[in-house]
C-alpha cells in the first residue's frame, strides 16, 4: 500500500492547493507570457499523472467511495480521483499516438531510402553498385574520410587578406545590441544573442572579411530601451591590425529592420506572419549595400554577400528566402530545434500536439527548419550528437543518404537532382582576453585568507560574490566542487547533491557550491525550477550539509568569471551532471579559468573532453560514479594539475579566432554562387542629353500600348510638359531631343511601331512602381475566367488618372499559365502582352519582358539570367520519376477492366525546362502539398510544389523559383524595390497564394472575383496554419469590391501608398 499512501498524500496536497485547476479533457495550456509562475496544483497533478499506477489510483477511489460521507472534502476527493484517472488515460493515449507517428515516419524513411537506391542504381557501373544506402554505413572508415576532407581543404589564413568579403548574419528574435546585453530578460534574449554578437565582432577582425552585417528586428516600443530602435549600431570598425586600407563601410554592424507592429515587442512565436516583411527589408539593405561596397572595393561592380547565415528557425527561413533571391550560399545554425522540442513535450504527455502547436507555433517552426535544410549549403552544429540525434529527426536530412550523395558527387556520378546539406561541427568561440591565468600557488589563497581573517589586510578589493558564497561554508579553504546551471530537472543537480551527501570521504575533503540562477521567492518560479530548489533544500537538510553546501540567491553575469576563479583558488573541480548537454559552454569557461571538469557523457561534453583532455566523463544516472570521479580529481593532486595544464594548453581550440578560421574554411568549400549579370544598365553612365533621350524613347514605347478597347493608350497623351516642371532650360532640352528623334530615319521608326523592335533593356529599369496582376481566377476545368478583364481595365484607368504617376508605373502579370496560353487568353480581352513590362509565367519558373527579350520571329523568350538563377538544385529527371510513383501508387484505383488508372497525367502544353506540369484527374485523391513535400525531402529532392488553376493542375518548379521570389528577382535585377510593388489578388488562389500576400509590397485584394482556389490541397491536418504565414491585420493589405470603379481603386491605392514600410 506504499503506492497508495504516496498517492493519498499528493491528492490531499492537491485539495489543499485548489483542485479547480484540473481539466477533465486536456492538460492546462501554457501561455508563453505567463512562463515563470509556479502553480502548485498543476505540479502535484503532473506528479500523480506521471508516476501513478492505475491500480493504486483505482484502489484509492474504491476506498473513498466505500467510506463516502456527507463531508464536502470526501466528495471532492472522489471526484478528483475520477478526473485524474481520465488525465492518466489521456496521457497513455498521447503516448500511443506518438509511438504510432514515430513508427509511421520510420517506415516512410525506409521506403524513401529504398526508392532512392532503385533510382540511382540504374546508372551505376558494376564497380559503383556498392554506393547504395544499405552499404552507406561501411562506405568510408573515419580515417579515410578525414584524409579525403582535409586534402581538398585549404585552411583560412592571412593569405586571404585581399579578398574583402561581405558576410550577412541573421538573428531575428529577442533584444540584440552590442553592449549591456539584457541576457535572461526573457526566453528570447539568451545565449544565442550573445553568440551572434560576438561572432559578428570576431568575423569582422578576420583577414579577408571587409564587412559583417548582423540583421535583427528594429523595435521602437516603450516596453524596451530606445537603443533597440536605432537602425544601425557599429560593433567594431574592422581588423585590429588594419593597414589603413579599409573603407568607411568596413567592420561589423547591427542592422535593425522594421517589420511587424512598430510599437510592440513580440515574442518569437508571434513573429512568423511577418517574416516575409523582414526579408524584403533586409533585401533592400543588401542591394543598397552591395552598390556602396562595389564603389568602395568592387571596381564599380556590386559586392554581393559571400554567405547568408541564419541563426535559429525564424532566421533560417529568412536566410533561405534571401539566399534564393540573391542566389548566394546559405548557412544555418539551429541553436535549438523544433522537432527535438516537440519530441520531448510529447514524451511528457502533458499536452496534446494541438496544444503544443498553439502555444509554441511548433509546426511553423519545424517547417521553417525544413525549408532551411532545403536551401542550406552547410549546417553548423556544436556537437556530433546534434547531427545524429536532432537533425536526424528531419525529413530533409538523412545521414546515410548524405554519405551516398557525397560519394557520388565526388566521383562525378549523377545524383538525379538529389541533395543533402553538409553538416559541420564547429564549437562556439569564447573571448579569453579577460581570463587571468595564475599558476603560482603563492597567490592562490590570498583572497581567501583576507576573507577568513578579519585582522589581515588585503591590498586589493575582494569581489562581492566571494563573500556571498563563502558565508555558507564553515571551512572555505577546502576544494570547491562547482556546478553552475539553471535549477532545471534536466540539469540533474539533485543527483549530484545525493552523490555528495552519501559519500563521506568527499564531504570531508570538499565543499559543494550550486549556482542556480537568480531567485527572490521560490513560489514565484516555474514549476520545474521550484521543484528542484525545494528538493535541494530538503536534501541539504536530510544529509545535514549545512556549512558544506553554498547556494547563493543572486549573482550577476560579470560575477561568473570570479566564481570560476574562486573555485580554482581552492583547487576545486567544475561539474556538469546534466542528463543530456547539447554543448556545454560552461565547461570551456571553467577550463579557461584553470578548473578540471567532471561532465556527463551524453552530448557535447564528449567532444569538449576529446579536445581539452582535462577531466573525467560520467554516467549522469550513476550516483556512485559521480562521487568517485569527483573524489579522484580533488584527492589526486598530480592528476588535478595535469588536467588544469591540459585545459590551458588546448583552450585556444575554442577561441573566437579559431572558430572563425574553421568557419571560413568550411564556407570556402561550399559551392560559391552569386548573381552573374553585370551592372550594365546605362542609366548612371549616360550624359544628361543621352539619358533624357532614352527616357523619351521609353515614353514613346509606352504610347504603343493598346488599351482594352483597342485604341491607343492615353497614358502619354495626358502627359504634358508639366511633367518636366516650369524650367525653360529643361523644356528646351526636351524640344531639342524630340527634334533629333524626328530627324531619324522614318523607316527605322516604322519598324519600331510595326515590328516592335526591342530596346536593349526592359522598361522595368526606369519604373518606380509596378502593378502586378496575380488573380488566380479559373473555372472548374482550370481555364482562365474572362471576368478579370474589367478589373484590369479599371486598374489601368485608375493609374492613368494621375499622369505623373502613370509615367513611372509599370505593369506585370503573375500566373500559373504558360506564355502561349496567356497570350491566347489576352486576345479575348483585346489585350496584348506588350502592354505589360514583365510576365511571370508557369508559377514563377519563367520571366518575360515583352518588346525587349524577343527572338528573330518576334516571340518573347525567357530572361536567361533568371533561368540560370533558378537552376540551383533543379533535378527534373529524378522529380518526374518520383512524383509519378508517389501520386499513382498508394492512391491508385482500378477501373472495371482491372487496369490501374492514374490520378495525374503529364501536361506537356504547360510544361517547360523548369516546370513540370500535371493534370489532376481527381483532386479528392491528390496528396496534399506538405505530404508530398515531406516524401520528396526524404528522397533528397528539393523543389517548390503547388496546386494551381482551381486544383486542376499540379506544378513542380525549382526550389529558388516562385511567384513571390520572382518579384524579389526583379528588384535585385532591375532595382525596382519590392516596397514599390502593388500585388492584385483575389480572396483565394493557388497554393502559393499566401506567399504573395505578406511582405513590404502593397496588396490589393479584390473581393468576390475568385470563388474557389486550390488552397484546400495545401496542408494536412495538424500542420501550420494560414495565420502563421499571413498577418491577421496589416496596413499594407487593403480590399476593394469586384465592381469598384477606377476612382475608388485610385483612392485605395493612394491610401495604401502612404503606409510607411
Amino acid at each position: 500500500m506504499a503506492g497508495n499512501e504516496w498517492i493519498n498524500g499528493y491528492l490531499e496536497a492537491i485539495l489543499d492547493s485548489g483542485a479547480s485547476a484540473i481539466e477533465e479533457h486536456k492538460p492546462a495550456k501554457e501561455n508563453v507570457r505567463d512562463r515563470g509562475h509556479f502553480n502548485p496544483t498543476q505540479y502535484f497533478v503532473e506528479e500523480v499523472v506521471s508516476g501513478v499506477d492505475e491500480t493504486d489510483l483505482h484502489r484509492t477511489w474504491i476506498k473513498v467511495v466505500a467510506t463516502r460521507n456527507t463531508r464536502e472534502r470526501s466528495s471532492r476527493l472522489e471526484n478528483m480521483c475520477w478526473r485524474i484517472w481520465h488525465l492518466t488515460r489521456k496521457k497513455k493515449q498521447l503516448e500511443w499516438e506518438e509511438l504510432q507517428r514515430v513508427a509511421s515516419r520510420r517506415l516512410e524513411r525506409e521506403q524513401g531510402r529504398k526508392d532512392v537506391t532503385e533510382d540511382m542504381s540504374e546508372d551505376l557501373s558494376e564497380g559503383e553498385k556498392g554506393d547504395t544506402l544499405g552499404d552507406a554505413i561501411n562506405m568510408d572508415s573515419p580515417k579515410k574520410k578525414f584524409q579525403r576532407n582535409i586534402s581538398n581543404t585549404e585552411v583560412w589564413s592571412d593569405g586571404n587578406k585581399e579578398k574583402k568579403l561581405y558576410v550577412v548574419l541573421i538573428s531575428v528574435h529577442g533584444l540584440v545590441r552590442g553592449e549591456n546585453m539584457e541576457l535572461g530578460r526573457d526566453s528570447d534574449t539568451g545565449g544565442q544573442i550573445k553568440y551572434v554578437v560576438e561572432v559578428a565582432r570576431a568575423l569582422a577582425k578576420m583577414p579577408g572579411v571587409y564587412r559583417v552585417d548582423l540583421f535583427t528586428r528594429q523595435i521602437s516600443s516603450p516596453e524596451v530601451d530606445w537603443s533597440y530602435g536605432e537602425p544601425t549600431e557599429m560593433l567594431t570598425s574592422g581588423p585590429d591590425d588594419g593597414d589603413g586600407d579599409m573603407g568607411e563601410s568596413s567592420g561589423a554592424y547591427i542592422i535593425r529592420i522594421p517589420f511587424g507592429p512598430r510599437d510592440k515587442y513580440l515574442s518569437k512565436e508571434l513573429l512568423w506572419p511577418h517574416i516575409q516583411e523582414f526579408v524584403d527589408g533586409a533585401l533592400a539593405h543588401i542591394v543598397n549595400m552591395s552598390k556602396v561596397l562595389g564603389e568602395q572595393i568592387g571596381g564599380g561592380q556590386p559586392v554581393w554577400p559571400y554567405v547568408i547565415h541564419g541563426h535559429y528557425a525564424d532566421a533560417g527561413d529568412s536566410a533561405a528566402l534571401l539566399s534564393g533571391a540573391l542566389n548566394v550560399p546559405m548557412v544555418l545554425t539551429g541553436h535549438s530545434l523544433g522537432r527535438n522540442k516537440l519530441e520531448q513535450l510529447l514524451k511528457q504527455a502533458r499536452q496534446s500536439k494541438e496544444d503544443i502547436n498553439s502555444t509554441y507555433k511548433i509546426m511553423r517552426r519545424i517547417e521553417a527548419e525544413e525549408l532551411s535544410l532545403d536551401a542550406a549549403e552547410l549546417v553548423i552544429t556544436s556537437t556530433k550528437q546534434e547531427i545524429d540525434e536532432q537533425w536526424g529527426l528531419y525529413d530533409g536530412f538523412d545521414v546515410k543518404l548524405e554519405k551516398v550523395l557525397r560519394a557520388r558527387a565526388r566521383r562525378g556520378v549523377n545524383c538525379h537532382g538529389r541533395f543533402m546539406p553538409r553538416m559541420a561541427v564547429i564549437a562556439p568561440g569564447m573571448d579569453f582576453s579577460n581570463v587571468e591565468v595564475h599558476e603560482d600557488s603563492a597567490e592562490a589563497d590570498g583572497d581567501l585568507i583576507s576573507l577568513t581573517n578579519p585582522d589581515g589586510a588585503s591590498p586589493k578589493a575582494i569581489p562581492t560574490i566571494f563573500s556571498d558564497v563563502l558565508r555558507f561554508l564553515t571551512n572555505p579553504h577546502k576544494p570547491m566542487i562547482l556546478a553552475l546551471s539553471r535549477p532545471d530537472p534536466k540539469k540533474n543537480l539533485t543527483t549530484l547533491l545525493k552523490a555528495f551527501g552519501e559519500c563521506k570521504p568527499l564531504r570531508e575533503l570538499a565543499n559543494l557550491t550550486l549556482i542556480m540562477g537568480n531567485r527572490d521567492d521560490i513560489d514565484e518560479m516555474s514549476g520545474g525550477n521550484a521543484s528542484v530548489l525545494t528538493t535541494v533544500l530538503k536534501l541539504v537538510d536530510k544529509y545535514d550539509l549545512y556549512g558544506q553546501v553554498a547556494y547563493p540567491k543572486h549573482h550577476k553575469q560579470n560575477d561568473v568569471p570570479e566564481i570560476y576563479r574562486l573555485a580554482a583558488k581552492t583547487k576545486g573541480v567544475f561539474i556538469n551532471p546534466a542528463l543530456v548537454e547539447p554543448f556545454g559552454l560552461t565547461l570551456i569557461e571553467a577550463a579557461a579559468h584553470g578548473l578540471p571538469m567532471v561532465a556527463t557523457k551524453n552530448g557535447g561534453p564528449v567532444d569538449i573532453h576529446q579536445a581539452l583532455n582535462n577531466g573525467l566523463l560520467i554516467d549522469p544516472h550513476d550516483q556512485q560514479a559521480i562521487a568517485d570521479a569527483l573524489l579522484k580529481l580533488v584527492s589526486e593532486k598530480n592528476l588535478w594539475h595535469e588536467c588544469q595544464k591540459n585545459g590551458w594548453k588546448n583552450i585556444h581550440l575554442f577561441s573566437w579566432p579559431e572558430h572563425c578560421r574553421t568557419y571560413l574554411t568550411k564556407i570556402a568549400s561550399c559551392r560559391m554562387r552569386h548573381p552573374q549579370w553585370q551592372t550594365d544598365t546605362p542609366v548612371d553612365e549616360f550624359n544628361a542629353e543621352e539619358s533624357l533621350n532614352d527616357s523619351l524613347k521609353d515614353v514613346q514605347d509606352m504610347s504603343l500600348r493598346l488599351s482594352i478597347d483597342g485604341e491607343k493608350s492615353s497614358l502619354n497623351e495626358s502627359l504634358d510638359m508639366t511633367a518636366t516642371g516650369n524650367d525653360r532650360h529643361v523644356q528646351d532640352q526636351v524640344n531639342r531631343v524630340l527634334s533629333k528623334m524626328k530627324k531619324q530615319d522614318s523607316g527605322e521608326q516604322d519598324q519600331i511601331v510595326v515590328d516592335n523592335v526591342p530596346s536593349k533593356y526592359p522598361l522595368l529599369r526606369r519604373r518606380r512602381r509596378l502593378i502586378v496582376f496575380a488573380i488566380d481566377c479559373y473555372d472548374t476545368n482550370g481555364s482562365p475566367d474572362k471576368k478579370i478583364f474589367p478589373i484590369i481595365q479599371e486598374l489601368f484607368k485608375a493609374i492613368k488618372i494621375d499622369p505623373q504617376i502613370a509615367r513611372l508605373t509599370g505593369y506585370a502579370v503573375s500566373t500559373a499559365m504558360p506564355l502561349s496560353e496567356l497570350t491566347e487568353f489576352f486576345k479575348y480581352g483585346n489585350l496584348k502582352i506588350n502592354e505589360f513590362d514583365a510576365l511571370i509565367c508557369s508559377s514563377g519558373s519563367e520571366v518575360y519582358y515583352p518588346g525587349t527579350y524577343i527572338d528573330g520571329d518576334g516571340k518573347p523568350y525567357p530572361d536567361p539570367d533568371h533561368t540560370s538563377h533558378i537552376e540551383y538544385r533543379w533535378g527534373s529527371d529524378g522529380l518526374k520519376k518520383t512524383i509519378w510513383k508517389l501520386m499513382n501508387t498508394s492512391d491508385m484505383e482500378q477501373d472495371k477492366s482491372g487496369q490501374s488508372s492514374s490520378i495525374i497525367e503529364e501536361d506537356e502544353k504547360s510544361s517547360n525546362s523548369h516546370c513540370l506540369s500535371y493534370l489532376i484527374k481527381d483532386p479528392s485523391k491528390a496528396r496534399k502539398v506538405d505530404d508530398l513535400r515531406q516524401k520528396l525531402r526524404m528522397r533528397g529532392l528539393r523543389c517548390h510544389l503547388m496546386y494551381c488553376r482551381n486544383s486542376s493542375r499540379m506544378q513542380v518548379i525549382p526550389l529558388l523559383a516562385s511567384r513571390s521570389q520572382a518579384l524579389r528577382y526583379l528588384f535585385v535585377r532591375w532595382r525596382l524595390n519590392v516596397a514599390n510593388m502593388y500585388v492584385v489578388l483575389g480572396e483565394t488562389g493557388d497554393t502559393d497564394y499566401e506567399e504573395l500576400i505578406s511582405g513590404t509590397h502593397k496588396t490589393l485584394i479584390i473581393k468576390g472575383i475568385v470563388q474557389k482556389g486550390s488552397e484546400e490541397l495545401l496542408r494536412t491536418a495538424g500542420s501550420y496554419q494560414k495565420d502563421d504565414i499571413v498577418p491577421p491585420e496589416s496596413p499594407l493589405v487593403t480590399y476593394i469590391s469586384e465592381n469598384a470603379s477606377a476612382d475608388v481603386i485610385a483612392n485605395t491605392l493612394r491610401k495604401v501608398s502612404r503606409v510607411q514600410t
